[in-house]
Parts: C-alpha cells; structure tokens; sequence
C-alpha cells in the first residue's frame, strides 16, 4: 500500500516538472524586455500628459520600482523594422495597481495611449493580462510607462510581442491560471466539507489555506477583475497573511504535533504563528508593506513545514514521509515565488503563476496523503469493529456449548414480535452423567443437545444457555406447539446416540403476555418447574 503511494506520488511529481518544462519552453519563444530606465515620481503633483518627452532630471533615478510601493516612471527606446499589430504588457508580474503607457515617434508626437491595472477601473482587452494593442509603422519610438501602485510582487518589466505571437503565448499561462484556481475551488470545498463532516483541525486548517490562495491568485491573475469587475488589489496581500497561519496549523495538525508530545515542534510552531501575528499587525498598520509581510510569512510556513516533516519522517511516521514529498516540491517552487527572482527570457509566464503552480502541486500532493491517513483511519476503525465484535461475541457466547448466553437472550426478548414466545427448559438428569461418567461426559451431553437443537430450530427459533442445565428457545411465530415437538425428536435424538436416560422439561411464555422481560422469565420458569414436578408425579 504505502509503495504504491509513493509510486504515485512520484508520477505525480514527474509529471508537474514535464509540465514546468513544456511551459517554460512555450514561452520562451517572445521577445526580449525593453531595455531603460527607471526613476522614482514625487507621491502626486505630477503626471504626464503625452506631450513631448518628460523633463525628468528631478526625478530620482532607482534600478526599478519599491517593491513597498510607490510611482514610478520607465522610459526607453526602441524600432520597429516591420510594421503591424503590437501589444505592450510586462513581464514578471501583473501585480500592479495602474499604469498608463505612452508611444512617442522620433518626432516626440504621440501616436499611442493606454491604461489599466487592477485598481483601474478600464477593462483589459486580452483575458487575464495587461496586454494592450498598438498598431506601429516602420520607425524609432520611445516608450513612457508610469506605475503606481500600493506594493509589487516582483520587478515589471515593460515588453512589446507582435499580437499573434502574444495571443499565442498567454495560452498556457491563462490556462494554467483557470486549472488551478478549479483545483483550489474543488479541493477546497471538498476539505470544508471533511472539516464540518469530521470535526477535523487539519482539514479545516486546510480549507482556509486554499481559501487565501483562491483570494491571492483570483486577484493577482486578475480573474476577479476581468470577470466581477473586482478592482481590491489588497486582496493579493491580506488574505495571504492569514492563509499563511491556516498551513502552520494545518501542519500541527496532520503531523500530530502536540505539546505533550513534540513539545519542541510545538513549540517552534507556536512561535512561527506569533510571528505570522506580527507580520499581520505590521501590515495593518502599514498597508503598502502587506504584501512583503505575506511574503516573509510563506518563508516563515514553509520552512515550519519542511521542518516539521522532516522531525516527524525521521521519527517513523509514514504520513510525515508522504507529506515531505509535498513540502519538498512546494519549498523549490514557492521559494522561487517569493525571492523576487525575474523570470529571465521567459515574458507570459509570471511569478505569480509559478507561485499558483506550487500551491496546485502541494494541494494535489497533499490530498494523497490525506487519502492515506483516511485509508490508516478507516482500518483502524475496522480493526475496532472487529475487535468490538469479537469481545461481544465473547461476552454474549457460552464457552462451552458455542450458544448464546442469557445475555444475548435479553437483547434477543427485545427484538421479539408481540406474538412470539419464550420458552425456558431444563435438562433432566444431567448430575446423573456427571456423577456417573465424569464431568467431561455431561459436557458432551450439553453439547450435544446445542447442537442438535440448533439444526433442529433452524431459522425458526433461536436457542441460548441461561447456565447449567437450563436452557431458553425463542420463537418468532409464537408456535409452541412446534417447540414441544422439536424438542421430543431432540430427545429420540440424544437417547439414540448414548443418552438414554435424558429428558426435557419446558415451560412457554408468550411475549404478549408481560411487557417486562424479567416477568416474562420468570412465567416460562415457573411453567417450567410446574412441568417437571408434574412429570415427576406421573414418573417420566
């Protein structure tokens, strides 16, 4: 079983690296990124207008935008040896709150305009991207950006693709963006419904930590703009802050980690949860550093969790040893989500979407883990039932015949219809055995008679051994008549196998007749004895 997880898990994993590869290749097929320069715009009092190019010798230069924020300006050259269809986006990141484009030709006259961001309230004309058409003749132009907006993910870097090829190359980018959102909307749903369903913390933990990413990778990707006009970028940020103490908890959970049992584990994770409270009061506080906050916090989970698996697996815990496989692939990819690394030669692909594709890895990763722990859980409680059964057995079964005993009879009285009947009998001159053969040969005259009346009952009445040499049949239909009969072949069948001396005396009860089983007893007991002391009379 375990092997066979682990063999899946490392297809699984195979195929996401195959994955990363095809992506990767598609999109190195684009252009190279304008190459200019960037200088820092006063808070406000200033915006350009399109006229001519800027005086910008005020401004002060930098090497690219804070990723805390800010206005920035980027200004660069560049030609157009064929004319045709442009578009214009940037790469690395789509993290930005505005931005607005300006084309001048040689001349300084400007022949091209556009805006947006997530904070803009202008629709993008291509799904899921700042990509905007312009349409250039032969010629040298120069290129004015201005950015603003609360915090950065990563460095935008201004690119221009011909509009087939960057219809073409968004392709994989978009669709890895709507897979994986489904797989976090599913999951999700489907680890809240565990959590409800089983009063669970892992799952629930869990749930909320998709949640965060659905909120993140919804708005970053700008699938929230684009489809419910949705124009918060801090939900890039904030949710994230929270979905990152969701996985620490998450990870105490499913590990199983408990102070009075890995009180060093626990520890260091309840450190990292005050720590991810700290990031969270730092970025309310200061709003523009939330998602440098959100960042730490992933560093901060992420090495919780690679920790934590790796004191668990080399403790022996098969699901600390699953879960690594997760937390060691989601620990390369998210480690390159979160150090601000560009995405050299690669232009539709975004940091944003190999952050999406690590969280899509772990989740599926993760559930088979969850699977496996299901899985342990279900054949424990199997193991349980069975275990249960067998105890039941024994305290409801006599040792000696294999019947069920007086405490199975009550349960049994219980499940009689209204008109069935209990019928008690004692087996007569069984001491005669004992005394005369040994105790051995009165235990084979009990025997015997269990299991003679038992084929003989068949699926009609039931019999039990209320000790000794007593005995109780239960019939469903009531027929008494029937029992007395069976019981007479029972002694033809005993006195031919050796017991000649054996009789039976019984007494009936018919449910109707008491509501209480322990008034019901006693009537077929009564009868009973009143039905062996007239046989004595008659001297049977």
């Amino acid at each position: 079983m375990q092997h066979a997880l682990f063999s899946t898990l490392g297809r699984r994993l195979g195929f996401t690296l195959v994955l990363m590869l095809v992506l990767g290749n598609v999109c190195q097929a684009g252009p190279q990124p304008m190459i200019g320069n960037w200088s820092t715009l006063p808070d406000a009092g200033w915006s350009y207008s399109g006229a001519g190019r800027p005086d910008t010798s005020s401004f002060a230069p930098t090497e690219g935008v804070n990723l805390t924020g800010g206005r920035f300006l980027f200004r660069a050259d560049f030609a157009i040896t064929a004319p045709g269809r442009y578009v214009l986006d940037f790469q690395n990141t789509s993290i930005i709150g505005d931005f607005r484009h300006f084309i001048l030709d040689e001349n300084n006259h400007l022949v091209a305009s556009a805006e947006g961001g997530i904070q803009s309230g202008i629709a993008n004309p291509f799904f899921l991207r700042h990509g905007r058409e312009v349409n250039l003749a032969v010629g040298h132009y120069h290129l004015i950006s201005e950015l603003t907006s609360p915090f950065y993910l990563a460095q935008p870097e201004p690119y221009l693709d011909t509009l087939a090829e960057y219809q073409q190359s968004i392709k994989s980018g978009n669709a890895l963006v709507l897979v994986g959102l489904g797989v976090f909307l599913g999951l999700g749903i489907y680890y809240a419904a565990l959590a409800i369903a089983r009063r669970r913390m892992a799952e629930g933990m869990y749930a909320l930590f998709i949640l965060g990413n659905v909120l993140f990778n919804g708005s970053a990707h700008l699938v929230f703009t684009d489809l419910f006009s949705m124009h918060w970028i801090y939900l890039v940020s904030f949710p994230i802050l929270f979905s990152n103490a969701a996985y620490v908890c998450f990870v105490m959970a499913l590990l199983e980690i408990r102070k009075t049992t890995h009180p060093a584990l626990h520890q260091t994770g309840v450190t990292a949860l005050t720590l991810l409270g700290l990031f969270i009061l730092v970025a309310l506080i200061f709003p523009h550093e939330s998602l440098e906050m959100a960042r730490y916090g992933v560093g901060v989970f992420l090495l919780y969790g690679l920790t934590a698996g790796l004191v668990r697996a080399n403790q022996g815990d098969i699901s600390a040893r699953l879960y690594l496989i997760a937390i060691g692939t989601f620990f390369v990819l998210g480690a390159i989500a979160i150090t601000q690394m560009q995405l050299s030669g690669v232009f539709a692909i975004h940091i944003e979407h190999v952050g999406l594709f690590a969280v899509a890895i772990e989740v599926v990763l993760l559930a088979l883990v969850l699977s496996y722990q299901f899985a342990q859980l279900h054949r424990e409680k199997e193991l349980i039932a069975e275990r249960l059964e067998q105890s039941n057995r024994i305290v409801h079964t006599d040792v000696l015949t294999g019947l069920p005993n007086r405490f199975a009879l009550d349960l049994e009285l219980d499940r009689l219809p209204h008109n069935g009947s209990l019928s008690f009998l004692d087996l007569d001159n069984l001491k005669y055995y004992n005394d005369s053969f040994g105790h051995a040969r009165g235990d084979e005259l009990l025997r015997q008679l269990s299991a003679q009346l038992v084929t003989l009952l068949g699926i009609k009445g039931r019999i039990f051994r209320v000790g000794g040499d007593e005995f109780a049949i239960t019939c469903p239909s009531g027929d008494v008549a029937w029992v007395d009969r069976v019981l007479a072949e029972c002694v033809a069948l005993l006195s031919a196998a050796g017991f000649e001396i054996v009789s039976v005396s019984v007494g009936h009860a018919h449910i109707h007749e008491s509501p209480y089983k322990s008034d019901l007893k006693h009537i077929a007991d009564v009868r009973m004895y009143e039905n062996k002391q007239a046989r004595k009379l008659r001297g049977i």
